[in-house]
């Protein structure tokens, strides 16, 4: 067994990888980024097998969101950060895995994955077991908080207080970070996928208009803001009316977008408020200095650095480089020096 292992490990690269709500992306040992896809499967209704042969994962997959014949479905596996589909996470896990290895069946790498500071042992332990179905070695867990600092280079092996706002697709991570742990935290499930339902309600209420998801994404990124614009802007969208049923298109406002997404962002500024409360006077002095770090691809909504900015009374505000891939670079970065990181890591038990 020892000497199986050995081999395997000779023949696979270690990974890290961010197991998103949204998008899956993977980090191999030696040689960075190598994969960033839709966290999507495409399935046959009738025996819910995934299309691999089609390779119907991920981009292809997510093409299908909304647009599948009545035979398929395309599904998210992943819910609000963790697992909703044990099954279809680990045929996603499987074929990412296979394919930044070129499907060899003998490679097993080492693994870290990162996962909410908020979720429980039990969905900790299925995400620990579908990476370890996906031909895993051994897998070790890490905080999506403590990964996204590490990824963009906040200084947490120091004495000094650190915080970081990851805002995923299905979740937004809050924390304080000092001396390689974290002082307090905050995980809500209010997140990029709240901001698109937030758009398709209000539309559905103001017009009695409907769009899907990947429409409403589309509004976000296009005009969607969190504080008022220099120039207020407006995006054609193309949808359903409610009423009679038929195609139609109507004209949408930036104003009218930011009235719609108040509430979720309303929530992520409260956990960033709690936060702040419950920081330690001598840390909580560090980040007033120093200011708070965004990540994650809420980082990128328009204006959400001076929203956060005017309600914390003036706490600087820095949104990271490639905010979309802090917490797979940070997940990196423990893969690259795990010998040194390892004793920081949550180990699974689990040698496959």
């Amino acid at each position: 067994m020892v000497f199986l292992e050995g081999i395997c490990g000779f023949f696979s690269h270690d990974l890290g990888i961010d197991l998103g709500t949204c998008n899956t992306l993977v980090y191999k040992r030696g040689e960075g980024i190598v994969l960033d896809e839709p966290s999507v499967v495409a399935i046959s209704k009738k025996d819910r097998r995934v299309l691999l042969n089609g390779q119907a994962v991920g981009d292809r997959a997510k093409k299908m969101v909304g647009r599948t014949p009545g035979n398929f479905l395309a599904i998210r596996p992943m819910k609000d950060g963790v697992i909703a589909d044990f099954e279809m996470t680990e045929a996603m896990l499987t074929y990412f895995v296979g394919k930044v290895h070129n499907f060899s069946n003998i490679a097993r790498p080492r693994v870290v994955i990162a996962v909410p500071s908020g979720i429980t042992e039990v969905e900790k332990r299925a995400v620990k077991e579908s990476a370890v179905k996906a031909k895993a070695r051994r897998v070790w867990v890490i905080s999506e908080p403590m990964a996204a600092s590490i990824g963009i280079g906040l200084p947490i092996d120091e004495p000094i207080g650190n915080m970081i706002v990851d805002i995923g697709g299905g979740t937004t991570e809050v924390a304080v970070i000092s001396m390689m742990g974290m002082v307090y935290s905050r995980s809500i499930r209010t997140a990029g996928d709240e901001l698109d339902e937030a758009i398709i309600n209000y539309l559905r209420r103001q017009y009695n208009f409907i769009v899907g998801e990947t429409t409403a994404e589309r509004i976000k990124l296009a005009i969607g803001s969190a504080y008022p614009l220099e120039e207020e802007i407006s995006i054609e969208v193309m949808g359903r009316d409610q009423v009679k049923g038929l195609p139609r298109s109507i004209t949408i406002r930036s104003e009218e977008i930011r009235e719609a997404l108040k509430e979720p962002l309303d929530q992520i500024l409260g956990a960033i408020i709690e936060t702040l409360e419950n920081t330690p006077p001598e840390l909580a002095g560090d980040i007033y200095a120093n200011g708070i770090s965004l990540a994650g691809g809420g980082a990128l909504l328009r204006g959400i650095d001076r929203l956060i900015l005017k309600e914390t009374r003036g706490i600087p505000v820095h949104v990271a480089e490639e905010p979309l891939k802090a917490v797979v670079r940070g997940t990196g970065k423990f893969i690259e020096g795990i010998d040194e990181f390892g004793q920081y890591l949550d180990s699974g038990d689990e040698d496959g």
